[in-house]
Parts: structure tokens; C-alpha cells; sequence
């Protein structure tokens, strides 16, 4: 008994030896700086038996207090990743569209491309102007009709005049002198899609067909009845299938050239199936638009830029990105 009685003085003077260094500076205690510690007692060893503080405690004590969320966190399914192009209500047939682009782009990279910039290269330009304007002027027979569709007179004489000029002066269409004095008639574009169009037709769904390329069901179906008008009008040798094909060639390959900086332009956009569509669908009703005398003319961009509006968690700031749910 004697023994217990002595250990207890020991053990009351020997515990406050034992301190715990709490690991974060921040951490300070609850004892104001200027008073001096108390004196060894039993009765300030009791807290000192007790179990220390656990780490984590101490660093989440130590942590700074965060301020309140100025609002709740978004709900679940808020935050969408688009991984491909928005379905457009105009190309119900997208997914035919899109394997059918695929391979005329593959045929047009190996084979077509290279062809038409070699007639780019190796033809004097005064020869392909010269073509060019011979293949518009065998259209113009097609404006004119389309021109008395719409009951616009006086274009369609002007067409018919420009057909007569540049047939006769311009050596079968080979140069266009009625654009130039003293005639100073120009060059316009029309067709019976174009009519359809001007009539309140829409274009139908949207198209992209080998040897065809972009179009509508409107104009693939308006085309060959535009074909056939010269044919029919003037007979030999314009009905000769040689004939057909040899022009279908020469405009052809003339058309991929005038459009191989609109071609260049889409294939380095980020989607360039839904770039030529845009464009192909904004330059066909442009071309309408002119006729009905909303604007000048029909040249459009060929790729429409649109900002996309960003999309931030309310009370984050514009650099965070939310976590992705496990």
C-alpha cells in the first residue's frame, strides 16, 4: 500500500513529459501565449491518458475551411459529350449519305483530284476559260425556259440574246462577248429546280450519290428534264449519246475545278460530310433567293462557323471540369 501511495507522485510528475506534436502548423493551443503552464497535478493528468488525436483528424482540423457552394452541383446527365455530328431533320438518310461520301471522296483523292489538277497545270487557261464558256453557253437554252416558267420576260430575252451573240460572235460559246460592251449581258444560272424551287417546292431530303455527288431529291430528279431540252430543241448532234458524254465529261471535270478551293475548304473542317452538306443546301437556297429578289447574288462561305456556347457548372469557375462519375 505503502508503495501505491508513493508511485502515484511519480506518475503525476512524470506525464506531462509526454506531449503530442500535432503535425500542421496551424494548429495552436487553446492557451492564450502569455500564461505560463500550469503546474505539474494529478488532476492535469487525466487528459493526458487519454487517447492521442489520430493524424487524419488533425490534417482535416487543420485544413481550411472551404467556403459554402454558391450552388447546388449539377444534376446527373447535365454534362453530355457529344462524340458525333447532331441528326439533321433535312438528311433522313444520313447514314447512306455518309458511306456513299466516304467512297466518292476516296474516288475523287486517287483519281478525280489528280486528273483535275493536272488540267489545271498542263491546260492554258485561255483553252478551259474557252471550254467553260461553251458548256455555259449549251445551258443557256435551259434559262432561257426556266426564265419563261417564272414569268420573268425580260431575263429570258436577255438570255436568248446571249445565246445568239456568243453562238455567232463568240464562236460557238467559246468567248463570252455578250458580257462585254456594248451588249453588257450577264451570265445567269437557272433551271427547272430552281423554278420548283421558286414556287414554294422545298429541296426534299438530301443527297449524296456517286457521279452525282451533293444533291437534293428535288434537283436529282429536275436535272435530267433540264438535260433534255437541247436535245430536243436542236436535234443532231446535240441528241448523239457521244455527244452527251463527251459534254458531261468536259463539264464534269470543269466543275470540279471551279470547285477545288470550296473542296479543299470543307475536307480540313473538323466534320467535312456535314460541311458540304451545309454548304450544297445554303448556296441552292441562295440561288432560289435570288430569283425571288431577297439578295444580289448567291455566293455563300463555304464552311458556316457557329460559336459554340459554353457550358460551365453555375458557382465554378470557368476552368473546372466536373469529375467523372465512377
Amino acid at each position: 500500500m505503502s508503495v501505491s501511495l508513493l508511485a502515484l507522485p511519480l506518475l503525476a510528475v512524470s506525464a506531462p513529459q509526454v506531449q503530442t506534436v500535432p503535425p500542421c502548423p496551424p494548429i495552436a493551443a487553446p492557451v492564450a501565449a502569455d500564461v505560463p503552464p500550469a503546474p505539474a497535478a494529478p488532476s492535469t493528468a487525466a487528459p493526458v491518458a487519454g487517447p492521442a488525436p489520430a493524424p487524419a483528424a488533425l490534417a482535416e482540423a487543420a485544413a481550411p475551411a472551404t467556403p459554402a457552394a454558391a450552388a447546388p452541383p449539377a444534376k446527373p446527365g447535365n454534362e453530355i459529350i457529344v462524340s458525333h455530328r447532331a441528326p439533321s431533320a433535312a438528311d433522313p438518310v444520313e447514314a447512306v449519305n455518309v458511306a456513299s461520301y466516304k467512297v466518292v471522296t476516296a474516288v475523287d483523292q486517287a483519281v478525280i483530284e489528280p486528273v483535275a489538277h493536272g488540267y489545271m497545270s498542263f491546260v492554258p487557261e485561255p483553252i478551259r476559260d474557252g471550254l467553260h464558256n461553251a458548256v455555259d453557253n449549251l445551258d443557256e437554252p435551259i434559262v432561257f425556259l426556266n426564265f419563261m416558267l417564272q414569268l420573268k420576260p425580260g431575263k429570258a430575252l436577255e438570255t436568248a440574246a446571249r445565246f445568239a451573240i456568243n453562238s455567232t460572235l463568240g464562236l460557238g460559246g467559246l468567248f463570252d462577248i455578250a458580257k462585254r460592251k456594248p451588249f453588257n449581258l450577264p451570265r445567269r444560272s437557272n433551271g427547272l429546280a430552281d423554278t420548283l424551287g421558286y414556287y414554294g417546292v422545298g429541296p426534299g431530303p438530301y443527297l449524296f450519290l456517286p457521279l452525282i455527288g451533293a444533291t437534293t431529291l428535288r434537283d436529282v430528279i429536275a436535272r435530267p428534264l433540264d438535260l433534255s431540252v437541247v436535245p430536243f430543241m436542236f436535234g443532231k448532234p446535240f441528241n448523239d449519246p457521244k455527244f452527251a458524254l463527251g459534254k458531261g465529261i468536259v463539264s464534269s471535270l470543269d466543275e470540279r475545278v471551279q470547285m477545288d478551293p470550296a473542296i479543299r475548304a470543307i475536307r480540313a473542317s473538323s466534320d467535312p460530310y456535314a460541311a458540304m452538306r451545309s454548304y450544297y443546301l445554303r448556296r441552292r437556297q441562295a440561288e432560289i433567293d435570288v430569283l425571288k429578289g431577297k439578295r444580289a447574288n448567291a455566293d455563300v462561305p463555304y464552311l458556316e462557323v457557329k460559336a459554340a456556347p459554353a457550358v460551365t457548372t453555375p458557382g465554378a469557375p470557368a476552368c473546372a471540369v466536373a469529375p467523372a462519375a465512377d
